[in-house]
């Protein structure tokens, strides 16, 4: 069983975010148009969801891409995964990228990108003149190889 946590939210779509599955992790979220948007090659836009939430602080929502629409259609989120804070509380609006070589049309009711709700920790940072030591160290980028 999963943790629920109560969410009041202004939802002027009518298509509050659902979850596909009992095992889903994100919620569909789908577009609010008067009017499709057509977003060319190499283009992106900002669509509307109709929705604004009250995160209780401790929260933050992740707006992520949804991988049937980035294989079928090279369609992605930028700044992913997007980030609305606990202290927002305007419109949720989802940045699409098209990725593709051909126009990508998004119409109103599509379902556009997963959304998670995921608590966070806030950091207290102190000062120090060394770390712990660990197997990789100071490791970078492909430090553990590949196997």
């Amino acid at each position: 069983m999963t943790d629920s946590v109560k969410i009041p939210v202004i939802d002027r779509s009518g298509r509050l975010p659902e979850y596909a599955t009992p095992g889903a992790a994100g919620m569909d979220v789908r577009a609010m148009l008067d009017s499709p948007v057509t977003i060319h090659p190499g283009g992106r836009a900002l669509i509307p969801t109709g929705l604004r939430v009250e995160l209780p602080v401790g929260y933050e929502m992740q707006l992520r891409p949804r991988s049937g629409l980035a294989l079928r259609s090279g369609i992605t989120l930028l700044n992913s995964p997007g980030t609305i804070d606990s202290d927002y509380r305007g419109e949720i609006g989802v940045i699409l990228a098209n990725l593709s070589a051909e126009p990508f049309i998004v119409a109103d009711g599509d379902r556009i990108a997963q959304m998670v709700v995921a608590r966070y920790a806030t950091v207290e940072w102190i000062p120090a003149e060394t770390l712990s030591d660990t197997d990789r160290g100071n490791g970078g980028f492909g430090h553990t190889g590949k196997n």
